[in-house]
């Protein structure tokens, strides 16, 4: 960068990642990680800790923005970690159905059976199923050229998957569901989808992180809102950053969805989601 300021030609000092500072904590720095604003506007919450800053060097005469220098275990390390993104899909009007007697046994049965169908379709998706309730997870990678890492980001199947349980569920019970998505940062980035213990009675999803913490805010949110009728209940609640990483129809303008905002414990700056039917972004995503 002196060099620069000097007259130099530039020199290449490592790998160029784009973000924006969100937050100053005392001991980390909330970023905004734009992975991917080539073929989708795709952004994730990281957390810049104290410890791997190195300097941050800028220069508004010349038109140069503030560049964050870090170490670089650390800046290798948000590319060769894995990420999530969660679904909880839940069953609208269970009780009164269940009050009703129209759950059975055998529905049950046939509402797990219909699902087990699906997630042997979706092997690199984890399933985890109650009686009202289902919650999804998946890992994927954000691709690192270094290492011949492919990003593998596909958030377009969640819609099809809620689209598609939403189906089971009325066909089998009866009842219509609506789903939570949201996606970001994991901190069981180097586990697979879920640990089980040697004694099988120990089952851990490997979440503690940003989206799993969401999925429970945007519910908990959305249900306070619609009781209060700031805005109608919905078939699909996505996360703001989730919802513009999705790829739509050239004309579809994704902007103008109906957004509500929600406080997260886990970030520092208001967050926002989205609610729309499922066919609305069903029929406005883009297919390969």
């Amino acid at each position: 960068m002196l060099g620069f300021f000097n007259g130099e030609e530039d020199q290449n000092v490592g790998y160029v990642s784009y973000v924006a500072a969100k937050k100053v904590n005392e001991y980390s720095i909330e970023l905004s990680w734009y992975t991917n604003i080539y073929d989708r506007f795709h952004v994730i919450s990281i957390t810049l800790p104290r410890d791997q800053f190195v300097a941050c060097v800028g220069c508004w005469r010349c038109d140069e923005k503030p560049r964050i220098f870090v170490k670089s275990a650390w800046l290798e390390n948000i590319y060769l970690r894995s990420y999530s993104v969660f679904a909880l899909i839940d069953a609208d009007y269970f009780k009164k159905a269940l009050e009703c007697g129209e759950i059975t046994r055998d529905k049950l049965i046939r509402l797990r059976s219909e699902i087990d169908s699906v997630s042997a379709k979706h092997p690199n998706i984890l399933f985890i199923s109650f009686a009202d309730s289902l919650l999804l997870k998946s890992n994927w990678s954000v691709g690192y050229f270094k290492n011949s890492i492919k990003c593998n980001y596909e958030p377009e199947v969640f819609i099809d998957l809620a689209s598609e349980i939403n189906t089971i569920y009325q066909a089998t019970l009866g009842v219509s569901t609506h789903a939570v998505i949201t996606q970001g940062s994991n901190e069981y980035y180097d586990d697979s989808l879920r640990h089980i213990s040697k004694s099988e009675n120990h089952i851990s999803l490997n979440s503690l992180g940003i989206p799993f913490a969401q999925l429970m805010e945007i519910e908990e949110t959305a249900k306070k809102a619609s009781k209060a009728e700031e805005h109608p209940r919905s078939e699909l609640y996505m996360d703001g950053q989730y919802y513009h990483s999705l790829k739509y129809k050239h004309g579809f303008d994704k902007n103008a969805g109906a957004c509500y905002t929600y406080q997260s414990k886990m970030v520092g700056t208001p967050c926002k989601y989205f609610y729309s039917s499922l066919n609305n972004i069903f029929s406005n995503l883009e297919r390969a």
